[in-house]
């Protein structure tokens, strides 16, 4: 077999794998409650004492890799461990999980991506913009809750954006919205309701909305300017 097909045999097998572990997640997500289940993880995990907060953090990277609803976790961390333990045990985990699903979708897709996208200009432009400024696009991000989490993780995997920058930048970006989360799950007091929904909105989830948005704009005028740049400079040379 020669080496172009050898190279092509690899990236379509990797492809394929891709596209059976979201298949048969989409499949548990339809035939199981899977935040019920969360929820079930999350009372055993209350049970264990001490080390109840290891396993928590291993269950959330699990979430992550899994594209798992997180907020369940999250508000269940401050009903399980209470709001200092819970932030610290929901930041640990929702970093962790991040990045494993970054490195995931870094070498398992991104030099297919990388291939296909290897004669469109403007595509590059963005990589190229994100790689410059990755830090600050990762951040803002995280700030905005209309970014969804799970996704992200992967889709940042497909960019040039450095490691160290997206675990720092999503570390920081993300603290806010766990400290706001956690909180309202430690007023909960139980874990039944958790994920259910009908709740009213508190002043503070409102205010992170807020800035959340102010993020998202900040996010499009940003990518903008920086792939115009680069586009620019591509047409220059």
């Amino acid at each position: 077999m020669s080496r172009g097909a050898s190279f092509w045999q690899g990236r379509a097998l990797k492809i394929l794998a891709m596209l059976l572990v979201v298949g048969l997640l989409l499949a548990a997500a339809w035939h199981f409650d899977v935040q019920a289940l969360l929820r079930q993880a999350l009372q055993w995990i209350a049970d264990l004492g001490p080390t109840g907060p290891i396993l928590f953090v291993a269950l959330y990277i699990a979430a992550c890799v899994l594209l798992l609803p997180g907020s369940v976790l999250t508000l269940g961390a401050g009903v399980v461990f209470g709001l200092v333990q819970g932030f610290i045990a929901v930041s640990v985990g929702a970093t962790l999980g991040a990045t494993c699903a970054f490195l995931v979708g870094r070498y398992l897709a991104r030099d297919w991506v990388a291939a296909k996208i290897a004669g469109n200009e403007k595509f590059r432009a963005v990589d190229d913009a994100v790689a410059r400024e990755g830090w600050k696009i990762v951040f803002l991000t995280r700030l905005s809750p209309v970014f969804p989490f799970n996704i992200l993780n992967y889709a940042f995997g497909l960019t040039k954006v450095g490691l160290k920058d997206f675990f720092l930048a999503s570390w920081i970006g993300m603290i806010p919205g766990t400290i706001m989360y956690v909180y309202i799950g430690s007023l909960a007091g139980d874990l039944a309701g958790l994920g259910a929904g009908g709740r009213e909105r508190t002043a503070g989830e409102w205010a992170l909305y807020g800035v959340g948005f102010l993020a998202t704009v900040a996010v499009t005028v940003v990518v903008t300017r920086l792939a115009r740049k680069a586009l620019a400079g591509k047409i220059a040379a």
